[in-house]
């Protein structure tokens, strides 16, 4: 897993999409990360979670489903996790 880079994420591709799942307990982030990244149209997913257990779940996910973990950003509150579908 890639650790988490202190700063302000920088803004994803145009091609992306942003899920919003704090305050949601896991599996939920997962879930949502799932859904989105099943659109076509879709390359990848910033997830923003607040749940600890997401820093377990988010990578074995993307492991399990050969999704690419790119960048972790914590963040005042949680995190920002940065997936994209393999090239």
């Amino acid at each position: 897993m890639p650790s988490p880079s202190p700063d302000t994420p920088p803004d994803p591709p145009p091609d992306w999409s942003c899920v919003d799942a704090r305050g949601h307990r896991c599996p939920v982030p997962s879930l949502r990360l799932r859904r989105a990244l099943a659109q076509d149209a879709v390359a990848g997913v910033r997830l923003f979670a607040d749940d600890p257990m997401a820093q377990i779940d988010v990578p074995h996910f993307c492991n399990q489903n050969n999704y690419v973990l790119s960048a972790v950003h914590a963040l005042d509150v949680g995190w920002a996790f940065d997936v994209r579908k393999p090239l």
